[in-house]
């Protein structure tokens, strides 16, 4: 396992399926916290909470513990530190914006270490062969309130299967064979009448930078697929975990890693 600070490449390396967790964060380091305005609540429900446990069953993880909104590792570097409310959504993080530049140098010193070591381990994966990454994300479904309806199921799928960036020719049977094993696990799913998860290709999210530097860095080999999972999991408004549902839907992740291995080894 390698440690830092901020983030942790933990498990076994020697298999070609990483999971990564890099919203899941929450850490922010103390020169920051004086200088933020976000509110604790506001900010945890804006971040990626457990999606750390739903990727824990993987043999190969990513962790990140630091906050977005210290430094987000899915966004290119010239924007990785939100500066501007127009930068978040609209949400007034700094309470005299915008950031000062020695606090964004040294935010950026988190993102540059970050990939540097993520290249490290990349690397030795592209060198094996095709690969994939689990890029595990969540989103919230009841913006409106706590109780309000939530957003309608046609537009937002439990499991949003981002690949706005792969080629598709190339890796589309690797989509389609993690799509069609995940649809397939007994995981209590919103569709009552199989039980089965509702996972559908890039409704709501096409994924972002670390899908985008992945497949650039490695366009033979590397297959990202971002995944968000709407929140279901959790009350996204309490904070609160549901935690048997997390371990259904690790356990359901996991179970899909037979066949996309399958499907990496027909690239070779």
């Amino acid at each position: 396992m390698t440690e830092h600070d901020t983030f942790e490449f933990r498990g076994d390396w020697s298999g070609q399926v990483v999971a990564t967790a890099i919203h899941t964060g929450n850490r922010i380091r103390a020169d920051l916290t004086d200088k933020m305005a976000l509110p604790d609540d506001v900010r945890f429900r804006e971040e990626d909470p457990f999606t750390d446990l739903i990727g824990a069953r993987i043999p190969a993880r990513v962790v990140v513990h630091t906050s977005r909104f210290e430094v987000d590792l899915n966004r290119p570097r010239d924007g990785a530190v939100y500066r501007s409310p127009d930068e978040a959504w609209g949400l007034d993080i700094w309470r005299d914006p915008p950031l000062d530049a020695p606090a964004v140098e040294k935010s950026l010193e988190t993102y540059d270490a970050f990939y540097e070591e993520l290249a490290t381990r990349f690397d030795a994966l592209a060198a094996r062969g095709p690969f994939l990454v689990f890029d595990v994300h969540s989103y919230n479904h009841r913006r409106d309130g706590a109780d309000e309806p939530e957003a309608p199921l046609e537009e937002n799928p439990e499991v949003n299967v981002g690949t706005g960036s792969l080629n598709r020719d190339r890796f589309g049977s690797v989509v389609d064979a993690f799509t069609d094993a995940l649809k397939a696990q007994d995981c209590a799913g919103l569709d009552v009448e199989t039980n089965h998860l509702d996972v559908r290709e890039n409704i709501r999210f096409k994924g972002a930078n670390l899908a985008r530097w992945t497949h650039e860095r490695y366009p033979d080999t590397a297959v990202v697929l971002a995944l968000e999972f709407k929140k279901t999991f959790m009350d996204e408004w309490t904070g609160e975990p549901d935690r048997h549902r997390i371990d259904r839907l690790a356990e359901a992740l996991a179970a899909t890693v037979p066949a996309v291995e399958r499907a990496l080894a027909a690239l070779r």
